[in-house]
């Protein structure tokens, strides 16, 4: 009679601690890198030695540019509120694009073999968590050391100060980003904290504005309020990095693959020079949140009359273009109180986008030979009706901004702004980007001249238009 076989008691698995699967990950790794640490410092050095050298020169060439008679001289308290206001509506940019990016963010690998394994999810989180900090800390801190070197300040303390007060508000917007990543949807306070500077930012705008158009600017305040600053950010840097670290392990699978999907658009965007890959991601979130409209019929009449109700329709669902076709009005008459000499180049440039911020149904029929189709018609006459919207708004801003800039020829208004419509029309009806072109070899490397071309199609006519501008306005 045979013995019953043995049983083998099965040895539960331990579940790695992050530290042992980022080593892991580190030994694969290296083993298809063939890059030395020395390698990749001296990357860096070059990095920061370049971005140093040209961002002192672009500073000092600013200041001297400011200081010019060319530009004109503007009253010291209305450039100092409007650096005020521009730095608020930078930090509400930032914080949409922090929130847009993530901030953390993950590789579709990293999602599948560790953000889905048991590992302890703030242990993981965090090396990358601090890493973002401290580049934050940093960035923030060298903007903060540019406007003050803009501003005129010279002396080391005071640069200090500003690196200081810089450097504790990138590292709060960062850290509370985070806790906004984290937090549950319908959350009101992360839309709210983007917002509250952006409105700060106009209000501010337009109370310049109107003191300089009744002929009493602003007072400049005695003092740059640096030091309260950095009162108030040291403490909310604080505190929002001790809210980040208890948040990162709510930080989910979700948010930490989105910011992904929109880095990596941004960068293959850059490398390939065709921003249409970023704008189609960012089109496609915004139609997405929407989520459901009230459908309505159109007025009757032919079919043009239908397809101008469906572009003027699409702005109404997409108001944020017309917030900011608004928003570049405010800007033009900063400008021209900021940089009398300028308002005229300022004029053209903020009108073209203006005009390209309507262009959303230009470049959906441009775009797709499909539903050209489906709608009928030649090329010519589909984006010959979709140019109305546009044109009409370019005109009418055209005319708000008249009052800011000197009358020149009786021709040159009229050419301009039908350039700024062209222009617009341009770069809406570009075609998709062939790579296959004519490069040049030059001193500094393969220059392609043909996907230069390619990509310049609008901004080209635009230069010449302010060139135009400056030299007979």
């Amino acid at each position: 009679m045979s013995a019953p076989p043995a049983t083998v008691a099965a040895t539960p698995t331990a579940v790695p601690t992050a530290r042992q699967l980022r080593r892991r990950l580190r030994r694969a790794r290296s083993r298809h890198h063939d890059h030395s640490l020395g390698d990749v410092l001296g990357d860096a050095y070059v990095i920061v030695l370049f971005t140093g050298m040209y961002g002192w020169f672009a500073i000092s060439a600013s200041r001297n540019l400011l200081n010019s008679p060319t530009v004109g001289q503007a009253e010291p308290g209305v450039r100092w509120w409007l650096v005020v206001a521009a730095l608020l509506a930078g930090a509400g940019l930032a914080w949409r694009g922090l929130r847009a990016l993530g901030p953390l963010l993950v590789t579709p690998a990293t999602q599948s073999w560790a953000t889905s394994a048991p590992v302890d999810r703030r242990a993981w989180l965090a090396p990358r968590f601090v890493l973002l900090l401290l580049g934050a800390a940093a960035g923030a801190a060298g903007l903060g050391v540019g406007v003050a070197a803009l501003g005129g300040v010279g002396e080391a303390p005071a640069l200090g100060w500003a690196a200081a007060a810089g450097a504790g508000w990138g590292a709060s917007a960062l850290a509370l980003s985070v806790v906004a990543q984290s937090s549950r949807s319908g959350r009101r306070w992360p839309t709210l904290a983007g917002a509250v500077p952006m409105v700060a930012a106009a209000v501010i705008t337009a109370a310049v504005v109107l003191a300089g158009g009744i002929g009493d600017g602003l007072p400049r305040p005695a003092a740059t309020p640096t030091l309260a600053l950095v009162a108030v950010a040291a403490p909310l840097a604080v505190v929002g990095t001790i809210l980040a670290v208890r948040a990162l392990p709510r930080v989910d699978r979700a948010t930490l693959t989105t910011g992904a999907q929109f880095a990596n658009a941004a960068a293959t965007a850059t490398i390939l020079l065709d921003p249409s890959l970023l704008a189609g991601l960012v089109e496609s979130r915004r139609w997405r949140r929407i989520g459901r409209v009230r459908s309505r019929r159109f007025l009757p009449g032919p079919a043009w009359w239908a397809l101008i109700q469906a572009d003027v329709r699409r702005l109404r669902r997409h108001p944020s273009a017309v917030l900011i076709w608004a928003t570049l009005l405010g800007v033009q008459y900063a400008a021209a109180l900021a940089l009398p000499g300028l308002a005229g180049a300022a004029q053209v440039v903020l009108a073209y986008l203006a005009a390209d911020r309507l262009t959303g149904g230009l470049r959906a029929v441009s775009r797709s030979p499909g539903l050209r189709r489906a709608l009928g018609g030649s090329d010519a006459l589909l984006r010959g009706i979709h140019v109305v919207v546009p044109a009409v708004g370019a005109g009418l801003w055209w005319l708000l901004t008249v009052p800011t800039v000197d009358p020149g020829p009786a021709w040159l208004a009229p050419t301009l702004a039908l350039g700024v419509v062209a222009a617009a029309f341009r770069a809406g009806t570009r075609p998709p980007i062939d790579y296959g072109g004519a490069t040049v070899n030059t001193p500094f490397g393969m220059i392609p001249v043909d996907l230069l071309r390619q990509g310049s199609r609008g901004p080209a006519l635009l230069a010449v238009l302010v060139l135009v501008q400056v030299f007979l306005g």
